[in-house]
């Protein structure tokens, strides 16, 4: 049995991309202090005192595919940033790169771990890449990257909130 550490990332880096995007959206101060509230919702009632998982250790094989893909994740970030600025006039674009290789980068923990819900999360943040991609050329707006970003950080939150407890079972209850 195991506490859900998955959901603590997850929770932290939902706040990282609200806290560090929500300065160029508008209602900046209420989008901070919701993440916050809700990073430590988070925090204390999945990680602390939620569910204990059953669930056995990662295998070598599980372990490697996460490796590879958060490696992966950590080169495509910035080469893919190079790319967006040298070859375009919206540095702008690069939140939304970033918000669509994080997503992709779920793709492979479903299988790797057995757990379907990292295949959700990938969606709705390749969705959010997606439309905000869409909307900031439609639009030629550079709000459309801040609220993807804005966007990505309460998905994220949500499925740190929801993730353990879809199709597991508390296995021993809160701890005292």
């Amino acid at each position: 049995m195991v506490k859900p550490i998955g959901s603590a990332i997850g929770a932290v880096a939902g706040l990282a991309f609200i806290w560090f995007n929500a300065g160029v959206v508008p209602a900046t101060l209420f989008l901070r202090i919701a993440a916050a509230i809700w990073f430590i919702a988070v925090m204390w009632f999945v990680v602390i005192r939620g569910p204990r998982i059953l669930q056995a250790p990662p295998s070598r094989s599980a372990l490697r595919t996460y490796g590879i893909s958060v490696t992966a994740m950590l080169l495509a970030i910035p080469l893919g940033a190079q790319v967006i600025t040298n070859i375009s006039n919206a540095p702008e674009a690069v939140l939304i790169w970033v918000t669509f290789v994080v997503g992709v980068h779920f793709i492979p923990f479903a299988s790797a771990f057995s757990l379907p819900v990292f295949y959700w999360l990938a969606g709705g943040m390749i969705a959010i890449a997606a439309g905000g991609a869409v909307f900031a050329l439609v639009s030629d707006s550079v709000l459309a990257a801040g609220w993807a970003a804005v966007a990505a950080g309460f998905v994220l939150l949500f499925f740190s909130t929801i993730g353990p407890r879809i199709g597991q079972k508390d296995a021993a209850g809160p701890d005292i």
